[in-house]
């Protein structure tokens, strides 16, 4: 009797560790389908990520769990780590989609991951590895070929799906062994280690972390996790945000997200300056912080009268106090 062809749904980040798992997994006859998760602070269409794909002949599916994602930032039942990163939860969660939806979809056996045991010591420790498989609701049909021989057996090797000897023992954070594994498979112009997650990043979480406190990270708010991204960030008052960009680059990505602002302040051809946006209940106090905020990053440094557009309409504002000012915007400033 022909022996059947078993299919692995692998976890994708993009990255050298879970190329070089599928790579372990694929060698030993087994399908491989790559899923990319796609959510507001990772994932998505990436080239780099299609390219590694390419190179050991993997297929890249790309899916959407950000609304289920965002739940999981917004209250993570095991935690942060060092930003606003739940990397144990999402892992789990991640595992958790695998099982439940792509299994079936794509006729899978068992699920695959790049985890390196002891790679970040907070969410791949040997307890939150467990804690990961648990959370999947699978834990047998889970196996992570960077770290196999070091971890307890899984179904897929007990059955003699995959050999568990052609797996590898790699562990810690050096990245040694995987370069040299990706030099002996001829995988070449790997990205660097450094995550793709923007949850990751202490800049972004520092203004994240306010949206958390003031209770709106939610999917209905999406809009807000991009606009984290650019120019300045003024915290007016629970829910009041001010946006301003810092070069013409985030002028023009503030636009696309004019629709979910309250306030928009626009340059003229007299004096370019800054595009500014306005979000929540902004009252007549903080658009006279948001007109200032326009004159002092504009060229003329609010030391002149300024014009200006605001919601459509001519405005201007006198020369500033500029330390007053400064003073103001060190207060709101996150």
């Amino acid at each position: 009797m022909e022996k059947k062809q078993r299919r692995a749904v692998a976890l994708f980040s993009g990255g050298l560790d879970s190329t070089l798992a599928m790579k372990l997994i694929k060698d030993q006859g087994v399908d491989v389908v790559a899923v990319n998760f796609v959510s507001h602070f990772f994932g998505g269409k990436n080239p780099n990520a299609e390219k590694m794909c390419e190179q050991i002949g993997v297929k890249l599916e790309y899916v959407d769990i950000k609304p289920i994602h965002t739940e999981i930032v917004n209250d993570p039942q095991y935690g942060y780590g060092k930003n606003m990163n739940p990397c144990v939860d999402c892992h789990g969660l991640m595992m958790r989609y695998a099982n439940e939806e792509l299994m079936a979809r794509f006729d899978a056996d068992f699920i695959i991951s790049g985890e390196v045991l002891g790679q970040r010591p907070k969410s791949q420790n040997g307890r939150a590895l467990e804690i990961v498989k648990k959370l999947s609701g699978v834990e047998d049909l889970i196996v992570r070929p960077m770290s196999a021989k070091l971890l307890p057996e899984s179904k897929p090797e007990r059955e003699g799906w995959i050999d568990r000897e052609k797996l590898a023992d790699v562990s810690g954070r050096s990245r040694k062994p995987q370069i040299e594994m990706a030099e002996k498979f001829g995988i070449e112009d790997f990205p660097s280690p450094a995550g793709g997650c923007l949850l990751t990043d202490p800049g972004y979480s520092r203004k994240l972390r306010v949206l958390l406190n003031d209770g709106l990270i939610k999917e209905e708010n999406s809009e807000l996790f991009y606009l984290l991204k650019l120019g300045r960030f003024f915290r007016m008052d629970k829910g009041k945000y001010i946006f301003v960009s810092r070069n013409g680059d985030e002028s023009s990505k503030l636009e696309e997200h004019i629709k979910v602002s309250s306030l928009l302040i626009e340059d003229t051809k007299e004096v370019h300056g800054p595009l500014v946006l306005g979000f929540g209940e902004i009252n007549a106090e903080d658009t006279e912080f948001a007109k200032q905020l326009f004159s002092r990053y504009c060229k003329l440094k609010g030391k002149e009268r300024v014009p200006m557009v605001v919601d459509g309409e001519p405005a201007e504002i006198p020369a500033l106090d500029i330390e007053a000012v400064e003073a103001k915007m060190k207060e709101h400033l996150v």
